[in-house]
């Protein structure tokens, strides 16, 4: 039995559609099948190249919150009749869609790398165990990581709105509280990925350490390309030795097999060895450059498209000064 597909997505506060939502729209076009597109927000655009936009708009969607959340999907899920549902990986529909599978008997998965017909492929054990699910029960819901690059198209779509029955609203949105933006470090949006490894931290050709100096460098080339900061396992458990560490950073910043698996187009790594477990969680970047003063290091052994063999503090200097020009 064919399914019926359904892409859920919130729209953006000017009512289009974000990055993950577009690349989840391109990951349903690829199963080769009639694509619907479920939309919730204040302002909702319709997408081109879609057979049909099922709408659920007003207010009350602006924000996050699990009870409108919930029923927008439901409503939007009943309205299309769709067996198998296809939403980005964010925090409300991480939040809200397990509920909804559960008023429609349905089933639900999360952090889905990859569709082929009705089979999706997800990692398991720390990324170590890549398995194939298929599943019986429908409606099915897959909460997908990032996907496939979006390709617009011109096809006009058919517009229905659905009206969605809240319940009574216990909860509001009075404010958000949140770090200066210079203050951010994680930017999953970001082009770049600067990886910084315990080098940085080690005794330099004077024979000291220079860890404040190490730290201004970094944070200035964030300001100034808005790149994503990563670093490796050692870097972060250096805190716990009693030693000198970058005080911006945190295990959420580690890349590898106990960490994370960034998708950045590019990535850059600085007085990090590249070694196996570190580089695991490099897969998804494309292009790959390092920065060490070892030639032998792991980056040397085909892991990185380009090694320079220099030192990370004058190359990093350099580079700001440019990027300042």
């Amino acid at each position: 039995m064919d399914d019926k597909i359904l892409v859920l997505a919130h729209t953006e506060t000017d009512g289009s559609l974000g990055k993950a939502a577009l690349d989840l729209v391109e990951a349903g076009r690829s199963l080769g099948t009639t694509l619907a597109l479920g939309l919730v927000g204040e302002r909702v655009q319709p997408l081109r190249g879609v057979a049909s936009v099922y709408i659920a708009e007003g207010p009350e969607f602006s924000q996050p919150r699990y009870a409108t959340d919930a029923a927008a999907a439901e409503s939007l899920c009943r309205a299309s009749g769709a067996t198998l549902v296809l939403a980005p990986g964010t925090s409300r529909w991480m939040r809200a869609l397990p509920g909804v599978a559960q008023r429609l008997n349905g089933h639900v998965d999360s952090h889905v790398i990859g569709l082929d017909n009705a089979r999706a492929t997800r990692w398991f054990y720390r990324q170590r165990i890549e398995a194939v699910l298929t599943r019986g029960e429908r409606p099915w819901f897959l909460l997908l990581d990032a996907g496939l690059p979006y390709r617009p198209r011109d096809d006009d779509p058919s517009t229905q709105r659905v009206t969605v029955s809240l319940p009574p609203l216990r909860t509001c949105v009075s404010g958000f509280v949140a770090p200066k933006t210079e203050q951010q470090t994680i930017r999953p949006d970001a082009d770049l990925l600067l990886v910084a490894g315990a080098g940085w931290t080690k005794k330099q050709k004077d024979g000291q350490t220079h860890v404040e100096e190490a730290g201004k460098l970094l944070l200035e080339f964030l300001a100034l390309t808005r790149a994503s900061l990563g670093s490796s396992k050692s870097l972060v458990d250096l805190s716990g030795q009693g030693q000198s560490v970058l005080p911006f950073l945190s295990h959420l910043n580690q890349v590898g097999q106990t960490g994370a698996t960034p998708r950045h187009p590019r990535g850059l790594a600085t007085c990090c060895h590249g070694e196996e477990p570190h580089v695991v969680g490099w897969r998804f970047i494309q292009e790959r450059r390092a920065v060490n003063l070892d030639p032998n290091c792991g980056w040397a052994r085909g892991k990185a498209d380009v090694l320079y063999v220099a030192d990370a503090f004058e190359v990093m200097a350099k580079l700001n000064e440019l990027l300042r020009s």
